[in-house]
Order: structure tokens, then sequence, then C-alpha cells
């Protein structure tokens, strides 16, 4: 293997800053680490956060309307903070450094959470009957919740697109393996969330919360280690400065213009005359056509230089432009996954078969599927309540079964979704804007919490009035 063939061409380094080697970096030696560390990571997370309206509920006292809307609020935020990550991974950081920053803070509330729930002190004095916690108790454990959405919101956004990242997308080979890389990634999420749910829910109900709590944050710590222990085989992408100034100066710059011609010849807009692009860690980008509007940017006028150098306010590289335009390009995919995750809330290859958009849609469809099923189920089961008059049972004697058909529906919906969603923002992501793209994917959960918190909310009040709460019912 020639020299010029020993080293990627997109651009990545390895842990000690140098050009990273195709045959000592990257690729599924890498990924391997990665994954296990997501597999851990998943398991944690949706190890202390299945079961967690029980524990407000049992623990804490809290109502079922009011723990259902404190941990949906919750999950919002863990979906919000990755905005916050995916700025200081692609604009000061990168990936790696943000991983390795955030997931401490990850640890340290896992711990206080495990804290929370079994040390004297720390945890709710409980009777036969029920708990009995304090102020301080509870703003413990509510301080641990939220450290813990800090620190999943730091790596969220930063993981997937540093696996991907261990892929040359400039190598035909490595390219095809990188769609693969999703598929594996969603599985590692989903063994994980297995587990989660069936084992250690399991613990917790039936051995305790201290176990229950104990067990992910160990799971974590094991993440922590797989991840640090591949650091000198990950191949490092170089933050490329704040995305949001040079958005932002993008659309100062062609508001500045907005009286300019763009001239039909392309070739005569701004682009530094290197072969790399200006913007660290990001190779640069054509010209397409739409949106031309913000063209006016990168269209050169006597006021642009200063002294000799360029007024990035006033004029803006067809690289920078682009990447403004990308951003716009995926916002109404990025819009119809807020409404798969509010209805989520209430294969593995190397070569493509539908396409990203394509499966998304199919996802989509299925889950409407999914909520129809849902829905009738839910009718059926208020009306049993009601010829029964079962209102003061906590249960009714209907096999949960015949939840079956909704979540293996809404499965298969996530199974298109969700990967299609996350090749898609990493695809049509910039360079050096693939962190805050995966952090804007992660965003459409969010909105997505937030808007069940409201439908609960609503539907409460309104089923209140007439007798019973529907979240109560049965």
């Amino acid at each position: 293997m020639g020299d010029e063939n020993i080293y990627t061409n997109d651009g990545t380094v390895d842990i000690h800053k140098n050009p990273a080697d195709k045959t000592k970096t990257g690729n599924w030696k890498a990924c391997r680490f990665i994954l296990v560390n997501e597999c851990s990571e998943r398991l944690a997370y949706y190890g202390m956060s299945t079961n967690l309206v029980n524990y407000l509920k049992l623990r804490l006292g809290q109502s079922n309307v009011t723990a259902s809307n404190n941990v949906t609020n919750w999950s919002g935020t863990c979906y919000i903070t990755p905005l916050i990550g995916a700025f200081l991974a692609d604009s000061y950081l990168g990936r790696y450094w943000t991983i390795a920053s955030f997931v401490i803070l990850y640890v340290m509330g896992m711990t206080l959470l495990t804290l929370s729930a079994s040390v004297h002190g720390l945890k709710p004095e409980c009777n036969k009957d029920s708990c009995h916690p304090t102020g301080s108790q509870i703003a413990v454990f509510f301080a641990s919740l939220y450290l813990i959405a800090l620190g999943t919101g730091g790596i969220k956004p930063c993981v997937s697109s540093f696996g991907a990242d261990q892929f040359d997308e400039t190598d035909e080979i490595e390219r095809k393996k990188k769609s693969s890389f999703f598929n594996w990634f969603y599985l590692s999420i989903n063994i994980g969330a297995l587990i989660a749910s069936s084992v250690l829910v399991w613990v917790q109900m039936n051995v305790g919360w201290s176990w229950g709590f104990g067990i992910p944050a160990v799971a974590m710590a094991i993440a922590v280690v797989f991840f640090f222990s591949g650091s000198r085989l990950y191949r490092l992408q170089k933050p490329g400065g704040s995305p949001l100034t040079r958005i932002f100066q993008v659309l100062v710059a062609s508001m500045r213009k907005h009286r300019v011609k763009v001239p039909a010849d392309k070739s005569l807009l701004y682009e530094t005359p290197d072969m790399e692009s200006n913007i660290q860690g990001s190779r640069k980008l054509e010209h397409t056509k739409k949106f031309r509007f913000f063209d006016k940017a990168a269209v050169e006028t006597e006021t642009d230089n200063v002294k000799g150098t360029v007024n990035r306010w006033r004029l803006c590289t067809v690289t920078q432009v682009e990447e403004l335009k990308s951003i716009i390009r995926i916002l109404p995919v990025w819009a119809s996954g807020i409404v798969f995750a509010t209805l989520q809330k209430s294969s593995l290859t190397s070569e493509r078969g539908f396409t990203q958009l394509q499966r998304m849609g199919i996802g989509l469809v299925i889950s409407i599927l999914s909520m129809v099923v849902a829905g009738s189920l839910e009718v059926i089961r208020l009306d049993y309540v009601k010829r029964n008059n079962f209102y003061e049972r906590e249960t009714i004697p209907m096999s949960i079964f015949w939840q079956v058909p909704q979540y293996f529906l809404i499965g298969c919906a996530e199974v298109f979704t969700f990967i299609g969603q996350l090749e898609f923002f990493y695809d049509q992501a910039p360079d050096a804007m693939r962190s805050l793209c995966s952090a804007l994917s992660l965003t459409t959960v969010a909105l997505g919490n937030y808007l069940s918190t409201l439908l609960v909310t609503i539907v409460t009040d309104i089923t209140t009035r007439a007798r019973e709460t529907w979240l109560d019912t049965g």
C-alpha cells in the first residue's frame, strides 16, 4: 500500500492528532468499543428510566398523572440537552472529548441516584402503607435525574456520529460499511433496552430500588471503561468552530445584500482558492440552486473587505452558504419526527434497500396503524371498566398480552424510522455540523415528550370532570 493510501482522506486524525492511519485506526476494530459502550449506556439509561413512574408513585408519593408528567418532562430534557453537547463537539472539543467530558457527569448522576435510593437519610422513610419523603430528599433525587439528563444529553448527539466517523467516506469500501454500522448501532441500543426493561424492572420491583438503580450505575461505569479502552484506535474529526456563528453570518450577510443581484455564473460566487475549505474539519460543498436568496451572502462587493481582510458578516463562502441550505433542507424531515415521538410515548446488511426517506415514511405509516390499534384497545378497556363498575379496582381481569399487537407495530415503526433518521441526519449534514444535526434529530423526541405531557394534562382535565381520571381508571 502506497503512502497516499495509508491515511484517510476525510481529514480525521488519531488520538495523538496525527493523520489517521487506515491500517491502525477506525473501521470495525474501533467500532466494537463504541457499540459496547452504547449498549451499556442504554442499559444504564433505560434501567433507571423505564420504571421511574413507579418509583415516583411508590417512594415519593406522587399521583399517576404527576409522576407520568414528571417523567416525560425529564425525558424531554434528556433530548433537549444534546444541543449543548453538539455545540461543544462541533465548535470546540470534538466528538471524542465531548463524550469523555460529559460521561463523567453521567456517572456522577447515576451514583447520586443510587445513593438517593439506598443510603439512610437520602432515601425516604417508608412504613407498611406508604413512604414519607422530605423536601431535601426529593431535591437530591431530582438533582441526580437532571445531572443524568445533562450527561446523557452531552453524549447522545456524538456517539452515533463518532461511530460513523470511523469510516472514510472517500473510500468506497468503508462508505458501504458505514451504513451497516447504523444498523448495528440500533441493535446495540435495543439489546441494552431489552435487558433493562425486563431484568432490571424485575429487580426493582422484587429485590429493591438500591439494586435496581445500582446495577445501571455499574453498567454506566462499564460503558466508560470500554469507551476509553478504544482510544488509540479511534479516528477523530477536528472541531470546525461555532456552526451557529457561521449560520448567523450567512443570514446577516444575505439580508445586508438583499438588493444585490446574484450572478448567473456561479463560479463568480466567493469561495476560498485552496483545495480545502476554510472551515476546519469540513470539505468544500458544491453550490446548489435551491434557496437562492442566501447566495447573496457569497456575492462580492466593494465593502466586503476592510484593510485587506474579508468581513465574514458581509461576505461568506459558498461552503458556508451551503451549510445553511443543508440545515433548511432537513427541517421538514425533522418536523415529521415530532409526531412519531409523540405516538411512541403514549436486518443487518451492508447494502441499503429502501432509501432513508422511504424507510422513515414506512415507519410513520406503521406508527399510525399502531395508534389505531392502541386506541381501539383502550376504548374496549374503558367500556369493560364501565360495564362492570371496576372504577375502584387497582387491576382489571384483562390480559396484558392484548397490548402485544400495538407494541409490535410501534417496534417495527421505530426500526424503520430511527435507523433511517440516524443515516439521513448524518449523510445530509455538512462535515463540521454533524453533531448539531444529530442533536436536531433528537430534539424531535424532546418535543414529542413535551407534547405528550400536554396531551396527558388536557385529557386528564377533561376526563376528571366526567368521573375518573383516565390514567387512573382500571
